[in-house]
């Protein structure tokens, strides 16, 4: 069951596809780079969030936890978290950027809905936050 990219596909009947494809990902060590040379950043307690303009930027996410966060398995537990919060959240972002959402150590000790709060204040602050979401 395969579809074309760019349609929108429902995984439960009336719930659109919140997946982040490969597609809405950024991958490319270049594509980081720019985002930090640029310097668009908000920071908060739990996270950095940067922001890359340029070509091919179409709100793809890409997510970095560096060893200061903890071991590996800390390390994944800290992009799921990121991930997830940008995942269920990113109907309400527009603009032509890309984000990298880079995690802080503190960020392992508090549960979702406070990564989620964060991600939002920052997302506003940096003008990703559509208006009346």
């Amino acid at each position: 069951m395969t579809e074309p990219s760019g349609t929108s596909r429902t995984v439960r009947r009336g719930t659109p596809d919140q997946r982040l494809t490969r597609n809405q990902r950024l991958i490319r060590p270049d594509h980081f780079r720019e985002a930090y040379e640029q310097g668009d950043r908000w920071a908060g307690t739990y996270m950095i969030l940067w922001l890359r303009r340029g070509k091919g930027a179409d709100l793809r996410l890409g997510v970095v936890a560096s060893r200061r966060v903890g071991g590996a398995v800390a390390r994944a537990k800290a992009r799921r978290k990121l991930r997830e919060a940008y995942r269920q959240n990113r109907h309400g972002f527009h603009g032509d950027v890309d984000v990298v959402l880079v995690a802080r150590r503190n960020i392992l000790r508090v549960d979702h809905r406070t990564v989620t709060s964060e991600l939002l204040a920052l997302a506003e602050r940096s003008g990703l936050l559509r208006k009346g979401t």
